[in-house]
């Protein structure tokens, strides 16, 4: 098979198209044929030589794909060998195939493509667990979601709307705010020309973001705190803003809130099972109903996934950015 390797870390170009041996299921897994993988940060971050896979994952990127089950692991039981899967991954999906533990995978949603339900997985796995799973969103709550125009945070509007939650989002363009308002975003703002902060509270009456979904992490650290409204809960689910930041804790002590980070990459299989056992019960009847949906902003060839690369880090795209197999 093909797949995007990484001789040594670099810039785009430090991604090469090239001919490595077919992976093998082992035991609980299945081996799917990608069809699409999407483009996350993290990949960028391992193509840079910052963020390797944990022991024993493909040494590929993609954190996701979408695909057909070409054979199954010993111990494998519900699925069958031509089912449609989307599938979350530590490593790989940026390749022809990739083995993957069988509580990762997910079917494809009805309605969904098979190509545009690679960039379910990540977004949606990571959105349920912090926003929900850990951080407890409930109806009538407002969420703060950083970055709303991403893929990320896309699924994050919709998915609280869903719920009966007020939505408030930052962006860097009027054109990616309104395309959050299209999705249902409450409040929008401009983060180059506003202080999300003020504008929180004049929209809450002074009440502040019950939950904050923040992909900057030090930053935003001391904003997202002073944000937050009283029993309010921050997830921290990226450090594009640094990673060493000042916490003021008489703010928080005060506001009795909570600050939580997590990643999915290196979380036990077991952890990653339960989560995308939760997704498919809360998640996917949403997506089969036509609530929800993936917001796909271009396809490109796998083999051109450096251009993808350079896409992400120029921050002019709207959700994600698909790789699809040759």
């Amino acid at each position: 098979m093909h797949a995007i390797t990484i001789p040594e870390p670099g810039g785009p170009e430090a991604l090469v198209w090239d001919e490595v041996p077919d992976p093998v299921p082992g035991e609980g897994e299945v081996l799917v044929e990608v069809a699409a993988s999407a483009v996350n940060r993290a990949d960028i971050l391992q193509r840079q030589g910052f963020y390797n896979p944990p022991p024993g994952a493909s040494p590929y990127p993609g954190l996701e794909c979408s695909g057909r089950i070409a054979a199954l692991g010993s111990g494998v039981s519900g699925w069958s060998v031509g089912d449609e899967v989307c599938a979350l991954l530590a490593g790989g999906g940026y390749a022809g195939k990739v083995a993957v533990p069988a509580g990762q995978l997910l079917p494809v949603p009805d309605g969904v493509d098979l190509k545009q339900a690679a960039a379910l997985p990540e977004v949606v796995c990571t959105v349920w667990s912090n926003v929900f799973m850990v951080a407890h969103l409930r109806p009538g709550e407002t969420l703060l979601v950083h970055g709303g125009s991403s893929g990320i945070g896309t699924m994050a509007i919709q998915l609280a709307k869903a719920v009966g939650a007020k939505v408030a989002v930052t962006a860097g363009t009027k054109e990616k705010l309104e395309y959050c308002a299209e999705l249902g975003a409450d409040v929008l703002i401009n983060y180059r020309e506003q202080d999300f902060v003020a504008e929180i509270e004049r929209a809450t009456d002074g009440a502040g973001a019950d939950v904050i979904l923040d992909n900057m992490g030090a930053k935003y650290l001391d904003r997202n705190v002073r944000a937050l409204a009283v029993n309010g809960r921050l997830a921290i689910i990226g450090m594009q803003g640094g990673v060493k930041g000042e916490l003021n804790i008489a703010t928080l002590l005060n506001k009795r809130a909570a600050v939580s980070a997590t990643s999915l990459r290196a979380r036990p299989l077991s952890e990653k099972a339960a989560i995308v056992a939760a997704v498919r019960e809360h998640v996917w009847p949403l997506l089969a109903a036509g609530q929800v949906r993936p917001v796909v902003d271009r396809e490109l060839p796998m083999p051109e996934a450096p251009e993808a690369h350079r896409v992400l880090e120029a921050s002019d795209h709207i959700g994600k950015v698909l790789l699809v197999t040759p």
